[in-house]
């Protein structure tokens, strides 16, 4: 049996959290489906208002390896730590110390993109390790490592 996984993202502003995920994990926005142009022009077509069309956004892998991500926009806020995050590897395959300069030049990318830094970790795991808590612009939590 095939199992597809999509995580899904509650969000005060669906299309700008998801356009913040796709620069980090290096996705695409999910094309509209085909003989539209747009997504608008396929929202119109089965009868969503134009005041929704924007409620959500979805975002994919473009090798096909990734799970693809759907942000929905919901009136509540964030209201507590996430039960599940998500933890984002730029360093793989990279030995220290380029991938501790890896992840820290890439911390500080994502900070001019609108994420916070919460906290450091380094050397649990060993005197090289480090991995950096954020917070996306919503704040939900993300390891970088």
């Amino acid at each position: 049996m095939a199992v597809q996984v999509q995580v899904t993202f509650d969000a005060g502003d669906a299309q700008a959290l998801g356009r913040f995920w796709v620069v980090v994990l290096g996705y695409v926005p999910q094309p509209p489906p085909e003989g539209h142009p747009s997504w608008d022009s396929f929202l119109a077509s089965v009868g969503v208002p134009p005041g929704a069309w924007h409620d959500t956004f979805a975002a994919i892998d473009p090798d096909g390896v990734g799970p693809r991500l759907l942000f929905q926009r919901v009136p509540e806020g964030k209201t507590a730590k996430n039960r599940v995050h998500l933890d984002v590897n730029v360093g793989a395959g990279l030995e220290a110390p380029e991938r501790l300069a890896v992840v820290r030049a890439r911390a500080a990318e994502l900070v001019a993109l609108g994420a916070s830094q919460l906290q450091v970790v380094e050397g649990e795991e060993g005197p090289d390790s480090l991995w950096i808590v954020m917070a996306d612009p919503e704040g939900n939590e993300f390891c970088l490592q």
